[in-house]
């Protein structure tokens, strides 16, 4: 459904990424791992139209979207949960989500829409019904996580892009956000994940990407990756880079 081919991409000219590719298949997860700086949230905002590529390509569903504008992707269906969440501080979670719906608005039956999509919300972030009136700003980080991950569902996503969503969120918290994160999953709903927690993230993926450094330096199996003994290692820093499974060439 999504492709990446050999794409480099950076800001000022300059490479964050090399020769990456990557391929999601339609209604799985795929996780990328890797330590801060490896060029993750590059990856993504490159998918997104936020990053300049400077040479690879960027399929969806066949179709080259390379030189696509960010709002035409987001059109597409390729929407994203942003690094830090990005909510816009003084609107309200209601606001918030409404903004999430603005892909659907030329939709013919759109209010009846709207309210479905916003009850699907709700039905997995219970706490945001509560919060409906509340500004962004005053959340807790982990409501705000609701909120940024409610938003992005709001648009109704073919794929589904989240640039660590568990980022600075207490451990009750990450387990609640693997769990709806599931439940996306076993709805059919494709997804790539870019994570720093490398054992939830396998756990719900069906594929593993692990970066360094700009590039990919292994991939395979999600199962066979948690298996791994060097991912292990890896993350504990005892060893270099994941190297034992699908060593990238």
């Amino acid at each position: 459904m999504l492709e990446v081919a050999d794409l480099r991409a950076g800001y000022k000219g300059s490479d964050a990424i090399r020769s990456v590719s990557i391929k999601v298949p339609r209604g799985q997860v795929v996780t990328v791992l890797g330590p801060n700086g490896a060029g993750k949230s590059t990856l993504i905002n490159s998918i997104c139209g936020l990053t300049e590529v400077h040479a690879g390509s960027i399929y969806f569903e066949g179709a080259d979207i390379t030189r696509l504008s960010a709002p035409d992707i987001v059109d597409l269906g390729i929407v994203q949960v942003p690094e830090g969440r990005q909510l816009f501080g003084p609107l309200t979670v209601d606001e918030n989500l409404r903004l999430g719906f603005h892909r659907l608005r030329r939709s013919a039956n759109r209010t009846a829409l709207f309210k479905q999509r916003l009850d699907y919300v709700h039905e997995l972030f219970p706490k945001l019904r509560e919060r409906t009136g509340q500004r962004a700003v005053t959340l807790s980080g982990g409501e705000q996580s609701m909120v940024a991950m409610g938003r992005a569902l709001m648009a109704d996503p073919k794929v589904l892009l989240l640039d660590e969503p568990s980022i600075g969120l207490a451990p009750l918290i990450v387990e609640l956000l693997f769990s709806v994160l599931a439940k996306l999953r076993d709805s059919g709903l494709t997804m790539l994940l870019v994570e720093q927690h490398a054992e939830e993230s396998l756990r719900l993926a069906e594929y593993g990407y692990v970066m360094s450094t700009g590039a990919i330096t292994a991939h395979g199996a999600a199962r066979e990756l948690l298996d791994s003994p060097s991912l292990h290692q890896s993350y504990l820093g005892e060893s270099p880079a994941l190297s034992t499974v699908g060593k990238a060439s």
